[in-house]
């Protein structure tokens, strides 16, 4: 198979979570060829280094502060394949996993322009590496659930909460932050324990990463002190409850203190 990226074509690469050694040998090896790249807001400067011949082009949207809409990300992918570039869309963690990948891909389609992926690892393997936790666990933990907190401003969070509140399976909530205490509350209202544990992962495997343990009845509180620029991923389930402890720097683990408060 060939893994290169042709003039005139588009390859969608998966970051990672941010950490340069995360990334695959093949989305490496794409980088340093491409002409020019596009990519998100998330992705970090040890990432783009890597694209050491290609012209940096910043696309990137954050919650509230949309520099460009996905129309014009589109627009200026295709327009940059047309013109014989060979095309990096680099995207945080991996491509398929709430990436918007389908516009781009469609786009491209549309126009005639071959597209391909290179996965990445999305941010809920990457927390549960850092919190020494698996994500799934045999006999309390059969099913994996990724889904987006993202919801347009005023709307409510739309999920079948009692499917979600069932007790087998573990759920990674994306981008919650900020819904993080509607989540607890709907999940509890739909027969979700309040003891459940929860690993709240800010900034997965930077520097600055910090994971922080819990119950469920007290996410709100968890949630508090992450700002808005820190990428926030939740994950609740009794696996998670299982963590191997890693060293304190990394972990902080408020259950004692949130367990006196409930």
């Amino acid at each position: 198979m060939d893994d290169t990226i042709q003039p005139g074509t588009v390859w969608l690469v998966g970051a990672g979570p941010g950490d340069p050694d995360l990334l695959t040998r093949k989305a490496e090896r794409l980088l340093s060829q491409a002409d020019i790249v596009f990519y998100d807001a998330l992705v970090g400067p040890g990432i783009l280094a890597l694209a050491s011949r290609a012209e940096l082009v910043s696309v990137g949207k954050r919650s509230g502060r949309h520099s460009r809409d996905q129309r014009s990300i589109n627009e200026l992918i295709v327009e940059a394949a047309l013109g014989g570039r060979r095309v990096g869309r680099l995207k945080g963690g991996d491509p398929s996993v709430f990436g918007r990948s389908t516009e781009e891909i469609d786009a491209c389609a549309d126009a005639g322009v071959a597209v391909r992926i290179c996965p990445g690892i999305t941010a809920a393997s990457a927390a549960a590496a850092s919190g020494v936790a698996s994500l799934t666990l045999r006999g309390l933990a059969r099913k994996l659930t990724f889904l987006t907190a993202h919801a347009r401003a005023g709307e409510a969070l739309e999920h079948d909460w009692a499917n979600l509140a069932k007790g087998d399976a573990t759920l990674a909530v994306y981008m919650g932050r900020v819904a993080a205490p509607e989540i607890a509350r709907a999940l509890i209202a739909a027969g979700r324990a309040p003891e459940t544990p929860v690993m709240v992962a800010v900034d997965v495997s930077l520097p600055t990463e910090r994971i922080i343990r819990g119950r469920l009845d007290a996410l709100a509180f968890l949630v508090r002190a992450i700002g808005d620029d820190h990428p926030t991923l939740l994950l609740v389930g009794e696996a998670v409850g299982k963590a191997v402890q890693a060293p304190a720097r990394q972990l902080a683990d408020v259950s004692p203190p949130l367990r006196q408060s409930a």
